[in-house]
């Protein structure tokens, strides 16, 4: 029927089963639900995690480091060590290094002169020795700096001649001009005995008897006992009203670093200084108390020499003529005139000295009628009596210093392993350079034992072993000058060592005695604890002791002196120096003499090469620890305790301050800040030790996103742990030596040797300057904020 506008509007249908679609419709739905709970699952076990990603530098591929192919973990294995575990590492550092090799070593370095400059050849031998050991990445890096070497010198005692005397004079052969009106009372030697038992001493290219750096001249005047030449020695002296100026300097080694002797000497107008060996210094073994003297005995050899740079370290360390920069080739070079002496200066033996100083005795005031700290002179029982003078006008010294200043090439040798974390290196360092033929002690104590530290973890290597983190062996030249081959190596590579450094391990002189002794950053304290306590002591006076059992277990703060200097008080690099030191009742060490030899630590210093072997052994460990423990080995809790025992050190000297204005302070707000710093450091290595113990646990493969996320997170901490140290640096430096970076550690002025803490406002305070307080205790306070925020 045709449809139109009156038919009903109803359609009829036919209703029939309709027809599918697709095929297999079922297989289809389960399939989409499959598919659908496994994106699901994906999206909980692969995506979700990225929540727990730390943002920043070390996450800076985002949630693609959770995916599966993805490779963020520095290998395979991480967290256990690649190639040996940490035990099996300990256990190949503890048991590789050989007494045998530490005195074929010692026997090498100490056979001829090495000066700075001037040993080339020992810097190759070095390298190839390394390489040998499996460093391939061994060079030498040279710089160009400024350095004297000794060209003539003499002392003289002159005592004025009479009328008939002069004029029998000049009837003779032609005098010079010191001579002319005076004649020769006596002449030193100004060099050491040579010693048929000790075969370098009668080397004929021993060096001389000089001070690094000190100035040329012809000085003749009167003279002064100033005993030790400290700042307070010379203090005392001018209250006393006695005469310096235009005098020459009589020191005696001890208490400060040399070069402060004569800077302040130079200071008050004197012309020159002369610094000799009082064996008052030397304990009990001394001739005075029945010892034999070297080298038939233990006790100081009367005409042993102490060399030494005159450079004021107190000021800044490195080439004199480029502060700030690295000595290369080419670059502008500054007038040095600030950093070294204008006025000469020589060592003498205390033979020597015994005819000066008998000349002042009955002139002036004695070294007795002073404070407590005159009163250690040795030299009585030679008749000395330690009178100050000065001496009468017709007694004089005519001083000769003949220097020669160059320009020249050092080399420091450089060693790299590389690790699998390129942005944390460990640097171990030790100086090769000696004053003299010898420097069995210093430095090279160190240097062998470098050398089998070197070998040890060669060994290692050839094990199969790759460390976590990168490291870099060191060896110096130009330390003995004034730490220059290790500032300039730290101001060339300044820049990667603040981003990648996490320590420097310094040893100087590895052995000198049997006593171990430490300064560190505190931050490195619990890992020498830790390494200490798994060597065992060269002096088992009780089976299984440790090295840990026989020290006390104090940690110094660091100075200067030797190449940790550039690295923690400029660069902020937590570092440490270590050794075996000698005691009041051990053998005198002859400090840059030619008596430090090899036959002398044969004989005395360390006639079995125990000790080598200890401080090898110690330094492997500590280095181990922070090469390849997944945490770093460091802890700031220590940092914290010891900020608040320096406060209390600063407490006790304001309270001493003449001024009251200074004598009330007590730092509050300084001290508010360590506490928060306290708290702060407390959660914080708490959250680094439950991160370590985390390590531990196994982790199921198929949760391997948790160990990734475990990764980052140790990684965050380890940049927090690396940057701490950091942290304490002041741009623009200390007030009168803007080298020195840091707030909290630096050389004391006045000591040079010895460490200061909080040096800024402890000068500030020592100078009675209220605004120098005010301002360097919101410097502080700003630092340690700093430090504590960053830990967050």
């Amino acid at each position: 029927m045709v449809s139109n506008e009156r038919t009903p509007l109803i359609q009829t249908v036919i209703i029939a089963r309709p027809r599918q679609r697709y095929a297999h419709s079922t297989l289809r739905r389960c399939c989409t639900i499959s598919l659908t709970t496994v994106l699901i699952t994906v999206a909980v076990l692969f995506l979700l995690p990225v929540q727990w990603a730390p943002k920043g530098r070390e996450n800076a591929g985002g949630f693609l480091g959770f995916l599966p192919w993805a490779s963020p973990l520095p290998h395979k294995s991480w967290p256990l060590s690649q190639g040996l575990s940490y035990k099996e590492l300990q256990q190949v550092l503890l048991s590789t290094p050989k007494e045998e090799k530490a005195k074929e070593w010692s026997q090498h370095y100490t056979s001829g002169p090495h000066l700075a400059g001037k040993n080339l050849s020992l810097a190759i031998w070095t390298r190839e020795r390394w390489q040998e050991f499996g460093v391939q990445h061994a060079s030498l890096v040279s710089y160009d700096v400024y350095l004297n070497y000794p060209v003539g010198h003499r002392l003289a005692l002159l005592e004025k001649k009479s009328k008939s005397e002069e004029r029998n004079s000049a009837e003779g052969k032609q005098q010079t001009i010191a001579d002319a009106s005076y004649a020769v009372k006596y002449e030193c030697s100004l060099e050491e005995d040579v010693l048929k038992e000790d075969e370098t001493t009668g080397l004929k290219d021993r060096i001389p008897t000089f001070h690094g750096y000190s100035a040329s001249g012809n000085v003749t005047a009167q003279f002064v006992y100033v005993n030790y030449g400290t700042f307070w020695d010379y203090e005392d002296l001018v209250k006393a009203n006695v005469s310096l100026k235009g005098k020459i300097a009589i020191a005696k080694y001890g208490r400060n670093f040399r070069a402060l002797k004569v800077q302040r000497a130079q200071e008050l107008g004197m012309v020159g200084t002369v610094i000799y060996s009082d064996p008052g210094e030397n304990g009990n073994i001394t001739e005075e108390k029945g010892y034999k003297p070297y080298p038939e005995g233990p006790a100081m050899n009367p005409s042993s020499v102490q060399r030494g740079s005159t450079q004021f370290l107190n000021i800044a360390s490195g080439d004199p003529t480029t502060p700030g920069y690295p000595s290369l080739p080419g670059v502008p070079r500054q007038d040095p005139s600030q950093s070294i002496p204008s006025i000469p200066s020589l060592p003498i033996s205390y033979r020597d000295a015994l005819p000066i100083l008998k000349a002042l005795n009955g002139h002036g005031p004695k070294a007795s009628d002073f404070n407590q700290y005159w009163q250690r002179g040795g030299l009585e029982y030679k008749g000395v009596e330690y009178n100050i003078g000065p001496s009468p006008s017709e007694i004089v010294l005519n001083l000769v210093n003949e220097q020669e200043y160059v320009t020249t090439p050092i080399w420091d040798v450089i060693g790299i392993i590389n690790g699998t974390l390129p942005d944390e290196v460990i640097i171990l360092g030790n100086h090769r350079d000696a004053w003299i033929a010898g420097g069995a002690g210093d430095p090279n104590s160190g240097s062998a034992a470098l050398n089998e530290l070197v070998r040890s973890f060669g060994i290692a290597l050839q094990k199969g072993w790759k460390p976590l983190r990168s490291i870099v062996f060191a060896s110096w030249d130009g330390e003995e000058y004034g730490l220059l081959g290790s500032t300039e190596f730290v101001e060339e590579y300044f820049p990667w060592l603040s981003k990648a450094a996490v320590a420097y391990l310094n040893v100087d002189v590895g052995v000198k005695g049997p006593r171990f002794n430490a300064h560190a950053s505190p931050l490195l304290k619990k890992a020498v604890y830790a390494a200490t306590s798994l060597v065992p002591s060269a002096n088992q006076s009780v089976p299984g002791q440790t090295v840990r059992d026989l020290w006390g277990g104090n940690v110094g703060t660091l100075g200067s002196g030797s190449d940790y200097s550039a690295f923690q008080h400029v660069a902020g690099v937590p570092s440490i120096d270590m050794g075996f030191s000698d005691s009041l009742q051990s053998p005198v060490y002859h400090y840059h003499s030619n008596y430090d030899s090899f036959a002398w630590m044969e004989s005395f210093g360390d006639p079995g090469w125990h000790y080598h072997l200890a401080i090898t052994k110690v330094w492997a460990l500590i280095a181990a620890a922070l090469v390849d423990s997944p945490v770093i080995a460091l802890n700031i809790t220590d940092y914290a305790l010891g900020l608040s025992s320096y406060l209390s050190i600063l407490r006790q000297k304001a309270s001493e301050s003449p001024d009251p204005s200074i004598r009330t302070l007590s730092f509050p707000a300084i001290s508010q800040s360590i506490n928060s710093l306290l708290n702060a450091s407390t959660a914080f290595d708490s959250r680094a030790a439950a991160l370590a113990s985390s390590i531990d646990e196994s982790i199921p493969w198929w949760k391997w996103w948790r160990k990734v996320k475990l990764y980052y997170e140790v990684r965050e901490v380890n940049e927090k742990y690396k940057y701490f140290e950091r942290k304490f640096l002041y741009a623009e430096g200390l007030d009168r030596r803007p080298f020195y970076k840091h707030t909290i550690f630096a050389p004391e002025y006045w000591r040079g040797y010895g460490g200061i803490t909080f040096p800024g406002l402890r000068e500030s305070v020592d100078n009675l300057d209220l605004e120098g307080v005010e301002r360097w205790s919101e410097i502080i306070k700003e630092k340690i904020d700093a430090a504590t925020e960053s830990l967050k």
